[in-house]
């Protein structure tokens, strides 16, 4: 029914002024359209929509992957833009990424937030 039917995500903020400015500067994204809220191209082709929302509760799983050719670089690119990483006992190392290639458990992902608390990812296959 919708295989061929254009579609795109979106999810909620606190402060769309800072979202802006993380998406848009921080992460490089570019920002197509300002109305009702930020609807930013991704690569590929894909877009996002990030709306504001009074009571925004920040998202409690991963709701944005970037796939990366070289996780380590990438996030030293993050930390250089003041992104630090989460940490997960047992999962992540000193430098906040989780090594599944080594460990032939997945790829390799780091987790990190914008500024309304969303949980979003770089990943290595």
């Amino acid at each position: 029914m919708f295989k061929d039917t254009p579609a795109f995500s979106g999810f909620s903020v606190d402060d769309l002024e800072k979202a802006k400015e993380f998406y848009s500067e921080t992460l490089g994204l570019t920002l197509e359209n300002e109305k009702m809220g930020l609807r930013f191209a991704l690569a590929g082709g894909g877009k996002i929509f990030v709306y504001s929302k009074d009571d925004h509760q920040p998202a409690t799983y991963t709701m944005l992957n970037f796939m990366v050719d070289d996780i380590d670089q990438a996030a030293q690119d993050l930390r250089d833009k003041g992104i630090s990483f989460e940490q997960y006992d047992g999962m992540t190392d000193d430098q906040g990424i989780a090594r599944g290639k080594e460990n032939h458990q997945g790829p390799d992902i780091a987790w990190f937030k914008d500024p309304a608390d969303n949980i979003l990812s770089i990943i290595q296959e």
